[in-house]
């Protein structure tokens, strides 16, 4: 029965200690004036709303400049499917230009061939007129 007591004795000091441990700390919390105030006290509020303002006017000023780049990457992407289209037209074009210089090409090859005409060496071209 002597260990049991001695247990019991045991089990009540450190509760005791616990507690006392517990009621220290939030004696310590409750009066320390260095801590920090709670957000959902009227002295934070305060201080929040008026620097609210200034954060306010501040991320309007950013969104606007968003919204100022967002519109500027818009006209860059307007003009360069402007640019992509006038490339895809110029490069049309190039290709109707060597396929009839291909048929040219043959054309005179052709005309050659058969005596009709005479390509100089510098490019000249002389009809002879007399054919095969």
């Amino acid at each position: 029965m002597k260990k049991q007591v001695v247990a019991l004795l045991a089990a009540i000091s450190m509760t005791v200690i616990v507690a006392l441990v517990m009621v220290v700390t939030g004696a310590n919390a409750l009066y320390n004036s260095n801590g920090v105030t709670p957000s959902n006290t009227q002295a934070a509020s305060s201080s929040v709303s008026s620097t609210s303002a200034a954060d306010q006017a501040l991320i309007k000023q950013l969104q606007d400049r968003i919204t100022e780049y967002a519109q500027r990457e818009q006209q860059y992407l307007q003009r360069e499917q402007q640019l992509q289209q006038t490339i895809q037209n110029d490069n049309s074009q190039v290709a109707e230009a060597s396929l009839q210089i291909q048929q040219i090409q043959q054309l005179l090859q052709a005309m050659q061939a058969r005596g009709l005409i005479q390509v100089d060496g510098n490019g000249t071209i002389t009809i002879t007129g007399r054919g095969n």
